[in-house]
């Protein structure tokens, strides 16, 4: 078991020395000791999925196929997969886009400018 631990220290010490004395610096500062260069990288964001267990190439795929494809553009599928990204990501600005869409949409219905419609997705 020893013999691990040396190689993965022997392994960090290598790598520690390889890097640049900036780059060095910085990690000297947060703690040798807590640095760990080998760590997993997180997920490429095509890969991440949301609360559904679904990517969001899925979801725009479902959104999309539930709307006529004589009733949207290319630059409404931009629009809906870039919302989708960012609500995926949990970017604030469009967390702001959404509630505000779904604020809106509940206005018009209050004051009687549109109708309330069931949303069917099966």
């Amino acid at each position: 078991m020893t013999d691990i631990s040396n190689d993965a220290e022997f392994r960090k010490k290598a790598i520690f020395d390889s890097m640049s004395p900036r780059r060095q610096k910085h990690i000297l500062k947060k703690g040798y000791e807590k640095w760990d260069p080998f760590i997993e990288p997180k997920d490429p964001i095509d890969i991440r999925k949301d609360k559904t267990k679904r990517t969001s190439q899925m979801l725009i795929r479902e959104f999309l196929q539930a709307k006529d494809l004589e009733t949207y553009s290319n630059a409404y599928g931009r629009g809906a997969f870039e919302i989708c990204l960012g609500i995926i990501n949990e970017d604030e600005k469009y967390q702001g886009m959404f509630e505000f869409a779904c604020w809106y949409n509940s206005l018009l219905i209050k004051e009687g400018f549109k109708k309330a419609e069931k949303i069917n997705i099966e």
